[in-house]
């Protein structure tokens, strides 16, 4: 999604930002055209990173309060040993024979539910996403797919058609349908319970115009749409709906998975479901690019056998090194429960501030995951433009955090998994000077 801070790469840096920035925006606009962003109103000159710190070309620190990418921290020395270790070694694809691809689909798949039985690797999220779809359709026999309205699932032509923060409404195709996410905030929370009622007309309408429903696509903390946790027993009934119609259940888990939320390594986990398929990208290789679709066995037993399937770099051995990595960290560093455990301690400090400044609205958390939602006495768009206010505050008084939702209104805030309770007092003081600047 293109936040509300992004920039064009032909954007001009306010007079803050050195000769240097300015020169790098000028290149940036002149080798890459108009379609790359930059973050920020001074795009920051990032030179090296470490845990949850980034560093500019001044020797400036920031705390990364926003990149899951780099899940388990900035740099972590074991997946750097890891990925040069075996990139000294061997890195090919997988129509080769290599015990350590096995190793790690081995490793991955016995941290998931049982029924998910064959693990398929790709470079990214979207390719991930764009594999989950094929294999739906081509199980289910259907076409459609049931997103959220503000969803975001990728950068191919099939995901991209799925995100509508990022095409647009008209952007999604006629086939596919599009339900109001579960809000926990307005209207008392009613978008949340009526949730499953609008996947199942969804489903219905899509049955009037004869279409074949294929899938629900569904991310586990609705990360475009503004950060939402509803309630276990709305996301189970929507779930059936889609099952009970022949449907596939597709589990986006590369924002919401590895233990953000704190309640375990999956979201979907949260809400009691058992998907058909998960995907995963991001931080599955904590910045190193790689992704993983992980399916029923049944559903693919057809679509290999009629299609197969082969990337390149999808599942390479230092790939597989890296994700074994993260995973040996992610339970040697105890990083689901300092994300439970911080997470609770943050969410305190946030709703702390939500007394002391009437625009905060609302706080939703879930383990180190924050939606903090401003607003402007009714006015969305003073709501929109104080929001991006705030971001460009923190950055420049040092924390970096994002805004999301169609609104625009939404902070956005997902720091790395080692944050501790001091890097929760910083953000949190942070965002209080922010604040009182309005």
């Amino acid at each position: 999604m293109l936040v509300s801070q992004s920039l064009p790469a032909n954007a001009s840096a306010d007079a803050g930002a050195s000769a240097q920035e300015r020169a790098l925006l000028e290149r940036r606009a002149r080798l890459l055209g108009p379609t790359y962003r930059a973050f920020y109103r001074n795009p920051i000159h990032l030179v090296r990173g470490s845990g949850v710190w980034l560093y500019d070309a001044q020797g400036r620190k920031f705390l990364d309060a926003y990149n899951n990418v780099a899940s388990i921290g900035h740099c972590h020395p074991r997946v750097v040993e890891a990925l040069s270790g075996q990139a000294a070694t061997l890195n090919t694809h997988t129509r080769y024979l290599s015990e350590i691809i096995l190793d790690y689909a081995e490793k991955l798949l016995g941290m998931l539910p049982a029924h998910l039985g064959h693990a398929m690797f790709t470079c990214t999220g979207s390719e991930a996403n764009d594999l989950a779809i094929r294999i739906a359709q081509h199980s289910s026999g259907g076409t459609g797919v049931i997103i959220t309205d503000f969803a975001y699932h990728g950068a191919t032509i099939a995901t991209a058609q799925l995100s509508p923060a990022a095409v647009g409404a008209k952007g999604v195709p006629a086939q596919h349908r599009t339900v109001a996410a579960p809000d926990t905030f307005r209207d008392r929370g009613r978008a949340a319970r009526d949730f499953a009622r609008n996947v199942a007309a969804a489903i219905e309408d899509m049955r009037a115009q004869n279409i074949r429903p294929a899938a629900l696509l569904l991310d586990s903390a609705f990360s475009s749409d503004g950060i939402f946790f509803p309630d276990a027993a709305a996301m189970r009934e929507a779930a059936d709906h889609v099952r009970r119609a022949g449907c596939i259940v597709i589990a986006d888990e590369v924002q919401s998975g590895f233990g953000r939320l704190g309640q375990g390594m999956w979201g979907f986990a949260n809400y009691g479901i058992e998907p058909d398929i998960v995907t995963m990208g991001k931080p599955i290789g904590d910045g190193h690019p790689m992704g993983a679709v992980i399916v029923r066995p049944q559903l693919v037993a057809s679509f290999g056998s009629n299609t197969g399937y082969f990337n390149t770099f999808g599942g390479n051995p230092v790939a597989a090194a890296v994700g074994i990595a993260v995973l040996d960290v992610i339970e040697g560093e105890g990083l689901i429960e300092n994300a439970r455990n911080v997470g609770a301690y943050t969410g305190e400090l946030l709703r702390a501030l939500q007394s002391r400044h009437g625009m905060v609205a609302d706080v939703r958390h879930n383990g180190l995951y924050f939606g903090v939602e401003l607003t402007a006495e009714g006015d969305e768009t003073l709501a929109a433009t104080k929001t991006a206010a705030v971001v460009e505050a923190m950055r420049e008084d040092g924390v970096l955090i994002s805004s999301c939702g169609p609104r625009g209104n939404v902070l956005k805030i997902r720091p790395p998994l080692p944050f501790a309770r001091d890097n929760a007092e910083q953000l949190a003081e942070t965002l209080d000077r922010a604040l009182s600047q309005w």
